[in-house]
């Protein structure tokens, strides 16, 4: 277990912003944010960047700490890894050449569709499925499911499938091409522009990796607007790189059902947006799903077209990628044997550099190291827990009564923060008001309940 070590997260939370208004604390799927003296905190172990939080803010108070665009002229070779529903962002009247070209412009030197190698990672699935028995396989290609799984479904790790992703594979593609015409691997920089949180803690602290392939990662909100000016303003040159089409398989393998597709033998289902996953995963890891061969889990609605840093509507986007995927389904030139050949003949470096190592499991209910003290902590925990009101109103700072009273037993809050307790122990005469009042302050800040604020305001109310 690795439970001393704390995630990297690419969500930060500015404290300077948060008004506190708990909209994230109730929005988050794993119970990883508190309020605490009027502002949101983040409990790192639990986290797993899937951007909920991000989306409910109204005030704008979290942020995706991303890299800068300048930090791509530290290198000669600009590589810059397009996922396709990047073009999935753009008005109708827009082509994907004008795109690739803005990007050129935007100061890279060379730009590869992630999905190039998505016929590659579908013969190695095949390959993978046939060679285990630990069913149902699960797909790692969204980071946010695969520390889902870590840290709230560990007895699932076992069915990871420990195979690198299409965006890896492209990245050591396009870097063995580099330095295979003799450039300097000092000298190649690779950069995936990201449409969510996740893939970014992805490249910072890859799982079952060292060191990612990959050397940064570009907000897509960012890129997609500079692109779009860039468009808009008149592009300066026509770039001479060719870049061959995707086929069906690989426009749409990052959308919901892209991967389960390609499992045509076998029972393959998918499911996308968290709380759905959590829930499915729920049954899964109580025997409740029989004959299930592969799982296709993705955090974001619409998978990789809802996530936070796409500034298009997802639904729009689907439907862009799925007439482009038809488009190329019915145009000869772009047969499957034409799509393989722009990586085939890295194959073998490929298939060398295929796997992943095992992923350990982080737990979030470990509530002492101690195995008799963590027995008689649970058993405390559920007792507190009962004696809850069940209302899961958030008041005492933590998003469910089950959450708080594991907090209380772990000394990390007191019971008396549960309004309900507050009003028992005050009818009782064992709490004043005084000490009631100074209990929420200490949880919702000064202002939420500074009497003086909104005194003549409540005196024409009352």
């Amino acid at each position: 277990m690795m439970d001393n070590q704390t995630f990297y997260h690419a969500l930060k939370f500015r404290e300077d912003i948060c008004i506190g208004c708990s909209h994230c604390m109730t929005a988050c799927p794993t119970e990883a944010i508190r309020v605490k003296n009027g502002k949101a905190k983040l409990i790192d172990n639990r986290c797993v960047d899937c951007g909920e939080c991000y989306r409910v803010c109204p005030v704008g108070a979290i942020i995706v700490e991303q890299d800068d665009i300048e930090s791509i002229n530290k290198f000669v070779h600009r590589i810059a890894l397009v996922p396709a529903i990047f073009s999935g962002q753009f008005p109708d009247n827009i082509t994907r050449d004008e795109i690739f070209n803005s990007i050129y412009e935007l100061g890279f030197t060379e730009v590869y569709e992630v999905e190039h190698s998505v016929d590659f990672i579908i013969d190695q699935y095949t390959k993978y499925f046939e060679k285990t028995n630990a069913k149902p396989l699960i797909s790692t290609f969204c980071p946010s499911v695969v520390r889902l799984i870590q840290v709230k479904f560990p007895t699932l790790i076992p069915h990871l499938m420990l195979l690198k992703v299409p965006l890896d594979y492209t990245a050591l593609h396009a870097r063995k091409t580099l330095t295979d015409s003799g450039v300097n691997p000092e000298d190649i920089g690779v950069f995936y522009i990201t449409p969510c949180a996740a893939k970014i803690v992805a490249i910072k602290s890859p799982l079952g990796e060292d060191k990612s392939v990959i050397d940064g990662a570009i907000n897509m909100n960012y890129l997609y607007n500079k692109s779009l000016k860039c468009i808009k303003n008149g592009l300066s040159s026509n770039h001479s790189q060719k870049h061959k089409a995707l086929n069906k398989e690989s426009i749409v393998w990052s959308l919901t059902n892209g991967e389960a597709d390609s499992f045509k033998s076998s029972r393959a289902l998918a499911i996308d947006e968290i709380s759905n996953v959590i829930e499915f995963l729920e049954k899964v890891e109580n025997d409740e799903m029989k004959g299930v061969d592969f799982l296709e889990l993705r955090a974001c609605d619409e998978s990789c077209a809802g996530g936070i840093l796409c500034p298009s509507n997802r639904f729009l986007t689907v439907e862009k990628l799925r007439k482009r995927a038809v488009y190329c389904s019915e145009v000869k030139s772009t047969s499957k044997t034409e799509q393989k050949s722009n990586i085939s003949f890295n194959q073998k470096f490929l298939q060398d550099n295929l796997s992943i190592s095992p992923i350990e499991a982080r737990s979030i209910m470990k509530l002492d190291d101690n195995i008799p003290e963590a027995m008689s902590k649970l058993k405390r925990m559920f007792d507190i827990n009962r004696m809850l009101p069940q209302v899961d109103c958030g008041i005492c700072g933590n998003p469910s009564c089950q959450s708080f009273a594991e907090d209380i037993v772990q000394s990390k809050a007191n019971i008396k923060q549960c309004v309900f307790v507050q009003k028992i122990l005050e009818q009782n005469e064992k709490l004043d008001i005084q000490e009631s009042v100074d209990i929420m302050r200490d949880i919702w800040g000064f202002n939420k309940l500074d009497r003086n604020s909104l005194r003549d305001e409540l005196n024409d109310v009352v």
